[in-house]
């Protein structure tokens, strides 16, 4: 039965979302913005399961390319995620290129996606600044998760226009907001392999 509270928190919940979508609206408008003026990136030669593949291949007929930075089969966390694309990829790729990059070798790369059913394109970082320069290695600290959208342009020079850190609670896995609903949240929940 409902309280005297429930409906001005339910109000208050109700500006909290609206407050969400303007802010990511606008944090949108500042990444376009910031794309603008991005310099060219170089043309970066990864792994690829069939040997090396550069990254103007990489967008195949497409004008833009999502960039997934996983950490590789030992993360539990970035498996997750790439869980997730699996189910999205054909949705994704109407639109644009879409490749999962992480610092295993090819060979691990093939053999862990096979076990996940992963449909998705990998390539391997190895030997290349590639993770490094996009900011999802640290010296120090190792990989970092996230993306990297690049655009084509005519010209056929790339530049990246957006980039994001993956994490418990971003935009890019739903789990974590389905267990927001709950009543006591995650509750230290961890993924696993």
């Amino acid at each position: 039965m409902p309280t005297d509270d429930q409906p001005a928190l339910e109000q208050a919940i109700r500006e909290k979302e609206e407050s969400l979508s303007r802010l990511r609206g606008e944090m949108n408008d500042l990444r376009r913005r910031w794309a603008a003026l991005s310099a060219p990136v170089a043309n970066y030669t990864l792994l690829g399961a069939a040997g090396p593949v550069t990254l103007s291949e990489l967008f195949g007929d497409k004008d833009d390319l999502i960039v997934v930075h996983n950490m590789g089969q030992g993360c539990a966390y970035c498996t997750l995620w790439a869980d997730g694309f699996a189910s999205v990829l054909p949705h994704l790729e109407r639109r644009t290129a879409f490749v999962v990059s992480s610092p295993d070798d090819p060979a691990t790369q093939r053999a862990f996606a096979g076990s996940r059913g992963w449909p998705f394109r990998m390539v391997s970082t190895q030997g290349s600044s590639f993770a490094h320069d996009m900011g999802y290695y640290v010296e120090g600290e190792g990989y970092w998760p996230g993306v990297s959208a690049f655009r084509r342009r005519a010209d056929g020079s790339m530049v990246r226009v957006a980039r994001d850190f993956f994490g418990p609670g971003d935009v890019y896995n739903n789990v974590w907001h389905f267990f927001d609903l709950l009543a006591d949240g995650s509750n230290g929940w961890q993924p696993r392999i």
